[in-house]
């Protein structure tokens, strides 16, 4: 029997050890156990179920709250689970994003996909960018290439940061309005240092293709809606939209997950301190003192905790791994009354540009974008803090943080200036969010290439080759078939999976 010990126990691990257990049930002798330092699992998702006073319930996400729809890992897991009937989507029918410009809420223009326009009434008589600035995108069509790719280059030859980008591209007011706050927050990274070949890269394949960014997204707008004309929605399915989730919150799938895998290999509240390799076997040192003896090891953990495992038995690897940096962020909670909010409740989200100058990077409006998360009568609201932009502010306390998030929606927002939360809670990410620096992928490169040459030993998780969920969920599914291969052990899903890219 071949025995894997998995440390980490966020959806990257629980991944690892979910495939370990198909693997098993396919008949393989392998097992796994499973370490994660806190008492729950989930990582950074975690929804937070809690009872109104006066009846109902709040499903709150304090992590990530949605995937992308279109990326196909949560979907197949949740298929395999027999959950696929619990995700649900978003309420588009209240879908709207504001921008904050001046301490004004501006609506974002019809027809912006991602930070490009691809209608002309809808840009034109936007209030959120100045007429220069409106001309200055405008030259995006006819700027040209700073460089042609030669045959066979890719994006990840020719990274760039994304500040370089939008700015050569579209100019220095689309950055600070819109695609700083609108993709610096998702990813949780400054601009300036964020790799577009690691997170992005189709623009730069959009400029080498289209000679222009907007000519690549009207191209791409068309198709989406050849496609809808040609495969309109069946009646009786499922609305689909841009981001998904479950009924219960992202947890819910966590929580399937661990049960499928054996909660009883699964040890929380328990660290992994060192890795030792010796004749072959791994030894795992845990806080308890205890010793675990292994096949292999997956480390699904965020960049630091895996630079500091990995540091005696691969410090080339721990060198790599600690030139990722890692920002922290806090999401803050916050239920009211309804009468407490009267304003108009149909959009989804705020972004904050950083040239706002304020604490609160963002704002979603959890009652208007998902079904049934409040009880009647109250206003469910989520807020951002932190981030690359302004570390300094979580030294502040908790009580401190929700009183910050609160005031800053009366002010935003119009929530009453004496209203005062139904239910309060913060979530803290120390270190929670790995940046893709310009060069990111050349460095994961290496990162695998010293890997493979360590039998037993696999990283997994959001530092490597995508920040969202169901990238983290693959990075653990592919950190288990590299250590089943070294064991001579092919699963027949690898082998699908494997024919469908080629």
């Amino acid at each position: 029997m071949r025995h894997v010990v998995i440390i980490g126990g966020g959806i990257a691990g629980l991944g690892a050890a979910y495939k370990i257990r198909r693997a098993a049930d396919a008949g393989h002798e392998v097992s796994f156990t499973l370490v994660e330092k806190d008492k729950r699992l989930g990582g950074k998702i975690f929804t937070d179920i809690a009872s109104d006073p006066d009846g109902g319930t709040y499903i709150a996400d304090g992590g990530s709250d949605a995937f992308l729809t279109d990326k196909t890992a949560v979907h197949r897991v949740a298929r395999l689970l027999g959950i696929f009937g619990e995700e649900t989507g978003t309420l588009d029918e209240t879908k709207k994003t504001f921008i904050v410009k001046d301490g004004r809420l501006v609506e974002m223009p019809d027809g912006i996909m991602m930070f490009a326009p691809t209608k002309i009434i809808p840009m034109a008589t936007t209030a959120l960018y100045s007429w220069p600035a409106k001309l200055r995108m405008a030259l995006d069509l006819v700027i040209p290439r700073t460089v042609r790719w030669a045959p066979g280059e890719t994006a990840q030859d020719h990274d760039e940061s994304v500040e370089s980008l939008v700015v050569r591209r579209m100019g220095r007011e689309c950055l600070d309005r819109l695609a700083e706050p609108l993709i610096g927050g998702i990813n949780g990274s400054d601009p300036k240092d964020m790799s577009v070949a690691a997170t992005y890269p189709m623009l730069l394949d959009m400029e080498q293709k289209h000679g222009s960014l907007v000519r690549g997204f009207l191209t791409q707008r068309r198709k989406v809606e050849e496609m809808k004309a040609k495969y309109p929605p069946k009646p009786d399915a499922k609305p689909r939209t841009f981001f998904s989730s479950f009924k219960l919150g992202l947890q819910f799938v966590i929580d399937r997950m661990a049960d499928a895998a054996g909660r009883d290999r699964i040890r929380t509240g328990v660290a992994a301190t060192a890795l030792r390799r010796a004749d072959g076997r791994w030894s795992v040192t845990l806080s308890t003192g205890e010793v675990l003896e292994a096949d292999a090891v997956i480390i699904a953990a965020e960049a630091w905790a895996a630079e500091a495992l990995v540091r005696g038995v691969a410090p080339a690897i721990a060198d790599l791994v600690g030139t990722i940096p890692c920002s922290s962020s806090a999401t803050v909670i916050l239920a009211f009354d309804e009468a407490d909010c009267p304003f108009d409740k149909r959009w989804h989200g705020i972004l904050t540009p950083a040239v706002e100058k304020r604490s609160l990077t963002g704002v979603s409006l959890m009652s208007s974008k998902w079904p049934d998360r409040a009880p009647a009568g109250r206003v469910l609201l989520r807020g951002f803090l932190g981030g690359p932009r302004d570390q300094d502010v979580l030294r502040k306390s908790d009580d401190e943080l929700i009183e910050l998030a609160r005031t800053q929606m009366v002010e935003l927002i119009g929530v009453k200036v004496d209203a005062r939360p139904r239910y309060a809670k913060i979530f803290r990410w120390e270190g929670g969010m790995p940046q893709y620096t310009v060069g990111h992928l050349d460095r994961v490169d290496e990162i695998e290439r010293l890997e493979a040459a360590v039998p037993g030993l696999a990283l997994a998780g959001n530092a490597y080759r995508g920040v969202g969920v169901p990238n983290a969920l693959e990075s653990g599914e592919r950190a288990v078939s590299k250590v089943l291969r070294e064991f001579g052990i092919v699963l027949a899903e690898d082998s699908v999976e494997e024919k469908r890219i080629h």
